[in-house]
């Protein structure tokens, strides 16, 4: 069962990247759905999105997209002896330790598209897209508010119109248009020269 998160901590999304022996892809796959299994019991787990290697690559890699409600959740999952198991029984399978990269700041609202390698999200189109989202909230939910509330002082109306926005674009807002605009936000990487 989870236990909320302590106060100031904030989500976090680690993406771990790793190599695996050609040949090796079912005993890798097993271990991992297996750890995955197991990860619903801990505290604070929100989910994996894994996306496998393109068939044929010489290399194949595997980027597993771990979520957790709270930095000190993943940090219990990290020490866990379950995790320790789990690199126990790959290590035979990859060819060196994952990169694991730690998303907590805006990144993590933006979901890659299917079959993007290591997500790495335009910087500028990010900001680009929360102006337009944040501008159109302030102007439409400000309004509103303040109709709704005219007679409240300016400080409660203005925590009323945050709140709105902020539960909007975390569970309506973003998560669409980020599916929605998904290869604009994640332009795709050049095509090497020569292939």
């Amino acid at each position: 069962m989870s236990t909320p998160a302590a106060a100031g901590d904030r989500a976090v999304t680690i993406v771990a990247t790793r190599r695996v022996r050609r040949g090796h892809e079912a005993a890798y796959e097993a271990a991992l759905e297996a750890l995955l299994r197991d990860a619903t019991v801990f505290a604070g787990y929100r989910g994996t999105e894994v996306q496998r290697p393109t068939p044929g690559a010489a290399t194949p890699t595997y980027t597993s997209v771990f979520r957790f409600d709270s930095v000190a959740h993943l940090q219990a999952f990290e020490a866990s002896e379950r995790r320790r198991r789990f690199l126990h029984e790959v290590a035979p399978h990859v060819e060196a330790d994952a990169t694991w990269d730690r998303l907590t700041g805006l990144e993590v609202w933006f979901t890659a598209p299917p079959g993007t390698i290591v997500p790495q999200p335009s910087r500028a189109r990010m900001a680009l897209l929360m102006i337009g989202v944040v501008y159109g909230l302030v102007l439409s939910l400000g309004a509103l508010v303040g109709a709704v509330l005219g007679g409240a002082p300016a400080p409660v109306r203005l925590l009323v119109t945050i709140t709105i926005e902020v539960l909007l674009m975390t569970y309506v807002l973003m998560p669409r248009l980020t599916r929605w605009l998904a290869r604009w936000i994640y332009p795709s990487p050049p095509t090497p020269r020569g292939t």
